[in-house]
């Protein structure tokens, strides 16, 4: 009975460590943003950080994305530009985010947020 109420503890201790290591922890890690053209013409986004850091993703060619580029969190400037034209989007951005700018065939610009 006492190696049955052993083996019983150091099973529960071992499920009781697997629960608390399983646990999703805190996302500390920059945001990132991408561009996916799926437009008719070259796209680039401006990314200015509430620092005041700038990121530039340029020349998007159509029918491609871009590699993600990490930026500081806070209040962030967007500046799209899309055939000569400039389409801008203050956002608070947070930690452990993605975000996808997507251009569609018409060259409309969507966002997608992506909590990693």
């Amino acid at each position: 009975m006492k190696k049955i109420k052993f083996l019983l503890m150091i099973v529960l201790a071992g499920l009781f460590a697997i629960t608390l290591n399983s646990c999703k922890k805190s996302v500390v890690e920059d945001p990132r943003a991408r561009i996916i053209n799926n437009g008719t013409q070259k796209a680039s986004v401006q990314i200015k950080s509430s620092n005041g850091n700038t990121v530039n993703i340029n020349n998007i060619d159509p029918s491609t994305s871009s590699a993600y580029s990490s930026y500081a969190a806070g209040q962030v400037t967007f500046t799209i530009t899309v055939n000569n034209s400039n389409y801008i989007k203050i956002l608070d951005i947070g930690n452990g985010h993605d975000y996808d700018i997507a251009i569609d065939a018409n060259n409309n610009i969507t966002s997608v947020t992506i909590v990693r």
